[in-house]
């Protein structure tokens, strides 16, 4: 069986070049980056390499880039060293942010670390400006932590309009940009932002592997302590594979960004005709038609009698896709996101996510399954 992969907001495939610089890496260089010999200024030189690599294709300094385990780690460092170092008492964030920010959001609540305060929502799931400055206006030592484009819905933030929000009134901006990176160009001197977390395998890298920006107007303390690795940042050996491939990640996806993103946004406009047309009573959660990711489709389906088994029953028919519900029960925790913007329970909503090797075929196959299963 040829399966059909719409789940790319939840991991990508490595891409054959990566994997050829990472066997490359792997065969020929395996000094210790912190050794003062040949062989480990040879690894030193390829991390360097890549960190000047992504600092170049974000337009900021080499000495602003981090590399961490991936987008959790990164958004932890962000947050818990802005209240540690950087005197932040208040967190505003919202309701649909990743569980990475959320529950570090939450611990530093409980333990009396700072006050959280929530935006308000739109109806489509976009933030309320009008709150947000009212939040900002109303308290002091703040950071702001919304994500640059939304994991489940897809919803865009306006991240420069945010960033000039906290610049008027002296607050710190941390945007977790996971599932942007690789996918839209970003340049850090037009974007006020103190800190962004990515993730080498959202765009075709490997797993385990992201960084952290942070401005350099801010000095923080380490996030792990052990080593002087990452220039006394993080603690602990260098994943020099994973850091060569997300370099090469990175640079791949850049190259391609406009190719990539006509051919994807094709793909999402053409599953949502289809589906209209196919299916009655269908609506798509989010800011599916507006400002939304070209690759993330969040599909509410009518209620049905199959509805718990539609992810079950597509998995079976060889498609993969994400699926989230808004909590109807205390046995289903559901989807915090569909809840947060009061998506009906009964509907079951299933999200596709979109990547350059899928095809307007694929589309159909997946559009006449779930016909099948909802006649």
């Amino acid at each position: 069986m040829n399966r059909i992969y719409f789940d790319h907001a939840a991991t990508t495939p490595l891409h054959p070049e990566v994997m050829e610089v990472m066997n490359e890496v792997m065969k020929n260089h395996f000094g210790n980056p912190s050794s003062i010999h040949a062989l480990g200024r040879d690894t030193r030189t390829l991390v360097e390499d890549a960190r000047k690599t992504v600092a170049r294709l974000l337009n900021c300094s080499p000495g602003e880039i981090f590399f961490t385990s991936g987008g959790t780690e990164s958004d932890n460092m962000a947050i818990r060293k802005s209240v540690d170092g950087l005197g932040v008492k208040h967190i505003v964030t919202s309701a649909i942010e990743h569980h990475a920010v959320l529950h570090t959001v939450n611990e530093l609540e409980k333990n009396g670390s700072i006050t959280k305060h929530y935006i308000n929502l739109l109806p489509n799931g976009h933030i309320d400006f009008i709150d947000l400055e009212r939040l900002l206006s109303q308290n002091q030592n703040v950071l702001v932590s919304l994500m640059y484009c939304n994991n489940e819905l897809g919803n865009m933030l306006d991240i420069e309009k945010v960033g000039a929000m906290c610049k008027q009134y002296n607050a710190l901006f941390h945007s977790d940009t996971v599932q942007a990176i690789g996918n839209y160009e970003m340049d850090l001197q037009k974007i006020p932002v103190d800190f962004i977390a990515a993730s080498a395998h959202k765009f075709n890298g490997p797993k385990g592997t992201g960084f952290i920006y942070i401005n350099s107007n801010h000095k923080i303390e380490p996030f792990i302590s052990g080593g002087s690795q990452e220039r006394n940042m993080r603690g602990g050996t260098e994943n020099i594979y994973g850091i060569c491939g997300l370099a090469k990640a990175m640079e791949l996806s850049c190259q391609n960004l406009e190719t990539n993103r006509a051919h994807i946004a094709s793909l999402k406009n053409y599953m949502i005709k289809k589906l209209k047309a196919s299916i009655e009573g269908i609506e798509f959660n989010g800011d599916a038609e507006g400002e939304s990711s070209y690759k993330i489709l969040n599909v509410s389906f009518p209620p049905n009698p199959v509805s718990e088994m539609m992810l079950f029953k597509l998995d079976i028919e060889g498609i993969s896709v994400s699926g989230g519900s808004a909590c109807a029960s205390g046995s289903n925790v559901g989807s915090h996101v569909l809840t947060a913007i009061g998506i009906d329970s009964n509907r079951p909503s299933i999200r596709f996510s979109f990547g350059k090797q899928n095809t307007k075929e694929e589309v159909d196959e997946a559009v006449e399954c779930l016909c099948r299963m909802l006649i």
